[in-house]
């Protein structure tokens, strides 16, 4: 899903087959609710969002009652789950860290994945900087770097070094290689990479460059079994569908039985700081 409109189809569409699934024709189905006719259609077709108290009753129609809790859940994410950066960075990204801290504070278990970039509880000041500046000139929105920075290590320190969080990372070797900043950036960053790897709380894993394709290469975090948080090129993906982030889960699974993780990812990062330095 990538627009509002696109997941209130997406809805319609698990809608539609739980209808077709119990026998049922629109017409039937509307009667049965004592709703006007074109109403399920444009359900289906995502012309007019559902109330909850529509979902329950489609559910209970087509005899799925036991969907119900999942269907509201994905209801209650359509118009929030879509935020496009320029408005999510309208008022810097300081703000949106803020945002995250608050996911982080209630979250005993971090899983994220990124196939290009460090993860942001990982960096350094300087490897973070560069890539606030990158994204704030992008999608030109404030600067407000030194803030953003600041916000950043304080979650650092709240999260790897102070209470009983575990965070678990994945990252595609090529991460080690892609420059953020300068020479100087990247051989400090992978040095703290291999600093991180010591904390009790965090569990890193580097997925080789010659592992077979499994999943597409698109970045995510998830927060326990709670929430999903995706990134693309033009906005964020809030995801709270029970159903959704068991896929995000799957996965992370497979990329993580992919992964080297201990002396083996050690290795990669040295020859990533030798390919720096040589």
């Amino acid at each position: 899903m990538t627009t509002v409109q696109q997941a209130r189809q997406a809805l319609g569409q698990q809608l539609r087959d739980l209808r077709n699934d119990a026998g049922l024709s629109g017409r039937q189905l509307a009667v049965m609710a004592g709703w006007p006719p074109s109403k399920v259609s444009k359900i289906e077709y995502g012309k007019q969002m559902p109330t909850e108290d529509d979902i329950r009753a489609w559910c209970s129609h087509a005899d799925t009652v036991s969907r119900v809790p999942e269907l509201i859940a994905t209801l209650r994410n359509v118009d929030a789950a879509y935020l496009d950066w320029r408005r999510a960075l309208g008022g810097g990204i300081r703000r949106e860290q803020k945002k995250i801290h608050s996911i982080e504070s209630e979250t005993r278990l971090i899983r994220g994945y990124d196939p290009a970039l460090i993860p942001g509880l990982l960096h350094t000041p300087d490897y973070a900087a560069a890539i606030f500046r990158q994204v704030s000139e992008f999608n030109e929105t404030p600067a407000d770097t030194d803030e953003a920075v600041a916000a950043r290590m304080d979650r650092q320190q709240q999260y790897l070094y102070g209470g009983d969080r575990r965070v678990h990372y994945l990252i595609n070797e090529t991460a080690l290689y892609t420059t953020v900043g300068d020479t100087d950036v990247m051989l400090g960053q992978l040095d703290r990479l291999l600093t991180a790897m010591a904390l009790p709380r965090v569990l890193l894993g580097i997925v080789p460059l010659a592992s077979p394709y499994l999943v597409s290469p698109t970045n995510f975090v998830i927060y326990d079994e709670r929430v999903v948080m995706a990134e693309g090129i033009t906005a964020a993906l809030t995801i709270t569908s029970p159903r959704e982030i068991a896929i995000y889960g799957k996965a992370f699974r497979l990329l993580a039985e992919q992964s080297v993780t201990g002396e083996p990812a050690r290795a990669l990062i040295r020859k990533a700081l030798e390919t720096r330095v040589s």
